[in-house]
């Protein structure tokens, strides 16, 4: 199939503006086919869910078809799919209710290389229970996180591991499943934070060994919201924190009041939209030949950044794992990234600086909180996108 990223683009209203945005990591831009399924949502006649009315049996609609549609995109039971406001508050929730089973003198391992919102939430837990957390290193040289790391941590009084799917200030993306086998044999839980994978691979949760997969759809073309996936079975034993009126059911048990509707409406748009990139029989696997066609993409204009960049000996490109996204993380001899953030701006190139709440990962790499410049290829991204990047690189740092 070929990959049509002109016709992508005319899709996305925002990119009229003229601006190459390599700021994805942080937030993709939207097509109009999610913008016109949440206003259609929000002035549609829907009220809360039920059964009786034609109002009330639209919202159940919307929530079933949202359900069903990130459980195509997972390859997960649309029946363990939880929706939420972030994934950040997922994690937390989770955290809160999984560290009840834990006891004192136990343990949870987090990364170095994840986002905060893959480590704090557990570290917390950790705490209030009594429990230990620990910390997988990862090579700050390559940036690779291998099993290796992940076992020198493991006890048998690990409960959880929590490992990100892909790291989202240096791209790299870890054995997933060779990692959810040594958790497992430990007899612990794999808790996956696909939020960065999610947005550029295919994602198979089964495949991966994850008992917990959570990802956030404005990464991907959809509206801000969180999603945690997990084996309906697996959440039945769970006991969150819930009003007494409120549904014991799963998974509507996790989720803390009314739904936004009109998000998961939108939801269902960004999957929709994603699985017209693709072809097949069905929605899943025209999704799986989507992100098949965006991975080799993607791959393409990365790798011409990269040519680019071994022409700039200035700029020192700090994602370098074997496997990993598009995403560039870079800093300068002599320049601090936020000033190359506020020269590019000013050349509508948009590339953030900072450590975008990878914390962990920013210092191990000996950066401190500050991090550097970070450029990400989305499925959106071109050649002209790409040129300017490199263009205003080159000026920056030979000005």
């Amino acid at each position: 199939m070929t990959y049509d990223v002109a016709a992508l683009r005319a899709r996305i209203p925002s990119l009229a503006s003229g601006v190459a945005h390599f700021d994805g990591p942080g937030g993709s831009q939207v097509p109009d086919a999610v913008a016109d399924a949440i206003r259609a949502a929000l002035t549609s006649s829907i009220t809360n869910r039920g059964r009786v009315t034609a109002a009330e049996a639209a919202a159940e609609r919307v929530v079933a078809d949202a359900r069903a549609a990130l459980g195509d995109l997972l390859g997960v039971d649309p029946r363990g799919v939880v929706f939420g406001r972030s994934m950040t508050q997922l994690a937390f929730d989770f955290a809160r209710t999984l560290s009840r089973t834990w006891r004192p003198g136990d343990e949870v391992v987090v990364t170095r290389l994840d986002h905060d919102a893959n480590v704090r939430p557990w570290v917390l837990a950790a705490e209030s229970v009594g429990a230990t957390a620990r910390f997988a290193d990862f090579d700050p040289d390559t940036g690779e996180l291998t099993v290796d790391h992940v076992v020198a941590v493991l006890s048998d009084r690990t409960r959880l591991v929590a490992v990100t799917g892909a790291a989202n200030l240096i791209g790299t993306r870890p054995p997933l499943a060779d990692i959810a086998r040594v958790v497992h044999d430990a007899g612990a839980l794999f808790f996956v934070d696909g939020v960065h994978q999610a947005a550029h691979v295919s994602v198979d949760v089964e495949a991966f060994g994850a008992d917990f997969y959570a990802c956030s759809p404005y990464k991907f073309l959809g509206p801000h919201c969180g999603v945690l996936a997990a084996r309906p079975e697996l959440l039945e034993g769970l006991r969150p924190d819930k009003l007494l009126p409120s549904t014991d059911a799963v998974p509507e048990r996790f989720e803390l009041g009314t739904l936004p509707y009109e998000l998961l409406a939108g939801c269902t748009a960004t999957v929709d939209f994603l699985a017209g990139l693709g072809e097949g029989d069905d929605r899943r696997s025209r999704l799986v030949r989507a992100f098949t066609a965006i991975e080799a993409h993607e791959g393409r204009l990365r790798a011409k950044v990269e040519a680019g960049l071994a022409g700039l000996p200035e700029v020192n490109v700090r994602s370098r794992a074997v496997s990993r996204t598009p995403t560039l993380l870079l800093t300068f001899a002599d320049h601090d990234p936020a000033a190359a953030y506020r020269f590019l701006a000013a050349r509508g190139v948009n590339a953030p600086a900072g450590s975008f709440y990878a914390l962990e990962t920013s210092r191990h790499l000996g950066l401190g909180d500050s991090g550097g410049l970070r450029a990400g290829l989305a499925p959106y991204s071109d050649d002209d996108d790409v040129d300017r990047l490199l263009a205003g690189l080159a000026a920056f740092v030979r000005g």
